[in-house]
């Protein structure tokens, strides 16, 4: 069949590709590449890819691009299922005939209520769907596909037995080759990384145990699956001359050092290539690894320190030490190695006192930029069982999204309302960002480089405009 690979339009600038912590609207307008479909792609060379939301495209337009389909293949999230189901329902109500899968950890989890929500979607995922897209667009009947739950020609729902996880993922070809064939990559932008960049996986899956994070508890799992060092450095030259214009390359596997000796083999290979590139860590690589990626390359790290209170650290089974993280910081700051820290608010064991604490944690390890979260308990992690169970959810289960897309406090504990977990993200970035030290970086870079200059004008535009938008506190619980 003629396939088509599909991220829909739902919100304005709604990310619907984000894989590491949740999809939603962010401060700055950012987008991830929609990697899991363009590696599903792959297989199928004379396939389609469409990602509307960085391109601007409405459904409309993605109905006259779609026309001479056969098969169609949308990525779907908990914030974004309305939306999609609605956009399935104008594709087929268009394109009589085609046949429409959803796939994404949401349909893992709640994948009988996605067809029972979504009348046009004909079957959905149960887990990596590479391999099962491939066979149903071979022609293969649904029944003998395994992972998927489809609609039967009597309109009941049955479910094939689950698929093995991927293990050969150099069998998988390059997903750059997707990208260059079906994305404008100059419309992705990520507000740390340099632009244009290109982001991309090396594995799948995450060794830790983070009771709020969505992949490795659902799609991914909890081993760290492995693309060869050969093969992602065969895969890194070829990008570089695909894609002269990128300033910088960005591993987006959970916790790309979880294997330190693999990444330090990559690192020496990207030395080689003369490449920038940057990726995930934990708050607990040592300085010997640090120094080795540094020296080939690698210019800065997206860290989840989530908080500065090691209780809730325990509590969400972070796996890493607030001590540790402050030393891990000290050798990034002497290597001069970049960090971009990731926050939550509202994470299990929250307080305000908690909060204030997190806060002046963040200015005592500076990194180079921040990112503040909302916790958001998605079907299928630990988080959302507890919130069930323990009746934190403030608001309606699955709401995790307001009108606009902008992430919602949802959870609420004895002490300390969702309101004030709301506030308390405006009152994060303004705590760290206010003051000379980031006011200063900001200016030196922004001085450096009039490409920089532009793009910090328009992102400052930005953050102010969301936060006006989102200032309205949520009504009460």
């Amino acid at each position: 069949m003629k396939t088509l690979f599909l991220s829909p339009p739902s919100y304005d600038d709604f990310d619907g590709g984000a894989g590491s912590r949740y999809q939603a609207r962010r401060e700055v307008r950012s987008f991830w590449y929609p990697t899991w479909l363009a590696q599903a792609a792959a297989l199928l060379p004379d396939s389609t890819l469409i990602d509307a939301p960085p391109d601007g495209l409405t459904i409309d337009d993605v109905i006259r691009r779609a026309a001479g389909h056969e098969l169609i293949v949308v990525h779907t999230s908990t914030p974004s299922i309305v939306a999609d189901a609605r956009a399935a329902a104008q594709l087929k109500a268009a394109l009589p005939g085609v046949r429409i899968g959803f796939v994404g950890a949401h349909t893992m989890v709640l994948p009988d209520e996605t067809l029972n929500m979504a009348p046009a979607v004909d079957f959905v995922s149960l887990g990596e769907f590479d391999y099962a897209v491939r066979e149903l667009a071979e022609g293969r009947p649904f029944e003998e596909v395994t992972g998927i739950v489809y609609r039967s020609a009597d309109g009941t729902i049955r479910r094939t037995p689950m698929r093995p996880p991927i293990h050969d993922l150099d069998a998988i070809p390059y997903v750059t080759d997707v990208y260059a064939k079906h994305l404008t990559i100059e419309n992705y932008y990520i507000g740390y990384l340099e632009h244009p960049y290109v982001s991309l996986y090396t594995g799948r899956g995450c060794r830790s145990r983070c009771s709020f994070c969505l992949w490795p508890q659902t799609i991914a799992g909890h081993v760290y699956r492995t693309r060869s060092v050969d093969h992602v450095v065969g895969e890194m030259a070829h990008a570089k001359q695909l894609f002269p214009q990128v300033r910088e390359f960005f591993f987006d596997d959970d916790t790309f050092t979880d294997d330190r000796p693999r990444s330090e083999d990559i690192a020496r290979g990207l030395g080689k290539l003369g490449i920038t590139w940057s990726c995930n860590a934990k708050a607990n690589v040592p300085y010997d690894t640090l120094k080795v990626m540094k020296e080939n390359g690698l210019r800065l790290l997206l860290v989840g320190f989530e908080t500065g209170d090691q209780s809730i650290l325990n509590n969400i089974r972070k796996g890493t030490r607030v001590d540790r993280a402050i030393e891990f910081m000290q050798d990034c700051h002497r290597l001069g190695i970049l960090v971009h820290g990731t926050f939550i608010v509202g994470l299990p064991g929250e307080t305000k006192a908690s909060i204030e604490h997190t806060i002046e944690f963040a200015k005592t390890i500076d990194p180079y930029s921040l990112q503040v979260s909302l916790a958001a308990p998605y079907p299928g992690t630990e988080l959302y069982r507890q919130a069930t169970e323990n009746g934190w959810f403030a608001k309606r289960q699955g709401d995790l999204v307001e009108e606009h897309g902008i992430q919602e406090a949802v959870l609420s504990y004895e002490g300390l309302s969702s309101q004030e977990m709301h506030a308390a993200l405006e009152r994060f970035y303004r705590a760290y960002y206010l003051r000379p030290r980031p006011i200063l970086r900001i200016v030196k870079d922004m001085l450096r480089d009039r490409q920089v200059m532009q793009r910090r004008l328009r992102e400052a535009r930005e953050f102010f405009s969301f936060m006006a938008q989102r200032r309205q506190p949520p009504a009460a619980a």
